[in-house]
């Protein structure tokens, strides 16, 4: 998913490139390895030390700086490419963060983002997380896969600062040789969304158990090949392009 981010952005060693909501730098990652001069900011300080890690381990050297996506600390105009991947999809003033996605970016530059959508895997186990353990008290409070909606992000980046504007849906493959248990195992302890659903639900045995058993029957349902593998999981997201004016 990030590489293809890259590719669609069309990412040189000419582009100065800021990575929103960059996590631990995927999508960050493989634009420095595209040789680009790039910023990764995210939020959560531990992410961004993870990403660093792996940056110091390839040999790639880029900037790693804690920044929400709806108060960016860059001037106007300052980067060639900004970049989000599954990131700048969890402001919750989604608004505020597409001004600023153009504030940052230069005209004639290119902002690429990469959104889960509503309608897939990945949006159907946020659905999932939501009713287990709720995250949006606030009814008013856009869902994250609100991004993965061609007319929802038309409508965030509409106001004649983007010029051209294009969405393309894409599926994120994910080959996985182990069980569908395995899978829970694994995304319990490293995907974000669902470390912060059982944060949510605190000490609770029962509601713990609920939700250990909601996700086993996703994982079991979305998993595509025989249970002893080899076999994937897909997640469809949704790729949009733009161009400040």
């Amino acid at each position: 998913m990030a590489g293809d981010l890259v590719r669609a952005a069309g990412i040189t060693p000419m582009h100065r490139v800021l990575d929103v909501g960059a996590g631990s730098g995927n999508a960050a990652l493989a634009a420095a390895e595209a040789g680009a001069d790039v910023v990764a900011c995210d939020p959560v300080s531990a992410l961004l030390e993870r990403g660093r890690a792996v940056a110091d381990a390839r040999g790639l050297s880029l900037d790693w700086l804690p920044a929400d996506a709806q108060r960016l600390p860059f001037g106007a105009d300052t980067f060639d490419v900004v970049l989000s991947c599954a990131g700048v999809m969890f402001a919750p003033d989604q608004a505020a963060a597409a001004r600023e996605l153009v504030r940052v970016c230069r005209p004639g530059g290119t902002i690429a983002v990469a959104s889960w959508t509503a309608d897939g895997a990945m949006g159907r186990l946020f659905a999932l997380l939501e009713r287990y353990a709720p995250a949006r008290t606030d009814g008013r409070v856009a869902a994250p896969t609100a991004w993965g909606h061609p007319a929802r992000v038309r409508a965030l980046f509409a106001g004649g600062d983007v010029r051209r504007l294009s969405t393309h849906h894409r599926t994120a493959r994910l080959d996985y040789g182990g069980s569908p248990a395995q899978w829970c195992t694994l995304y319990r302890a490293y995907f974000a969304p669902i470390i912060e659903a059982y944060d949510r639900i605190g000490p609770n045995p029962k509601r713990i158990a609920a939700l250990d058993n909601a996700l086993l029957r996703f994982a079991t349902d979305e998993y595509l090949g025989p249970l002893g593998g080899p076999g994937r999981y897909e997640f469809e997201y949704l790729l949009l392009l733009a161009e400040p004016r």
